[in-house]
């Protein structure tokens, strides 16, 4: 852990909450360029639950202006690489669907992040969801969400290959979830 922190400060992040010990092993809180936060972990005591099918997708909004300072900071730290950069992605992904925003993808052994950089002018749900799921079948699952008390808040959308979807479950948590289209 404290060889992590080390690293992230001279990659550029900011530590903002000191280590400290929880039930299951430590933390510390981080600050990278362009605001983003983020917490490292370490267990001492083995996860115990199966693996997951897909990777989830951490998804970071950030300032335009900051992406790249943040993704150049990152990539640095977690030895990961930018799988795309689209300067000009479709706003359909962020609920502007007439005007493009900044798009970087990363893959890193901490899974999988979109970087999302705009002006910040959101509407609603967007830049809430800080997760987005991978499933082999939009459809049947945003059944299964309704089923459970879910709300779809984003009606299916293709845009980058993927048909996607914003939902919100019960409690409040919205998420993104996409599946892959053929090409």
């Amino acid at each position: 852990m404290d060889k992590a922190i080390r690293a992230a400060i001279a990659d550029g992040a900011d530590l903002i909450v000191d280590p400290f010990d929880d039930p299951v092993g430590r933390d510390a809180v981080l600050e990278w360029p362009g605001g983003v936060r983020m917490q490292l972990y370490w267990h001492t005591v083995a996860p115990h639950y199966p693996s997951l099918a897909t990777v989830p997708e951490n998804r970071v909004y950030v300032s335009s202006g900051r992406a790249g300072a943040f993704a150049r900071a990152f990539i640095a730290f977690s030895h990961g690489t930018i799988e795309s950069d689209a300067p000009r992605a479709s706003g359909v992904e962020i609920g502007r669907a007439d005007q493009s925003y900044r798009r970087i993808r990363i893959r890193s052994p901490f899974g999988k992040m979109t970087v999302l950089g705009s002006d910040g002018h959101l509407p609603y749900p967007y830049g809430r969801e800080l997760m987005g799921y991978e499933v082999p079948n939009l459809e049947a699952t945003l059944v299964k969400a309704r089923a459970s008390g879910a709300i779809v808040l984003v009606r299916p959308y293709v845009s980058d290959g993927r048909r996607a979807a914003l939902v919100r479950f019960p409690g409040g948590y919205v998420a993104e979830i996409h599946a892959a289209v053929s090409r």
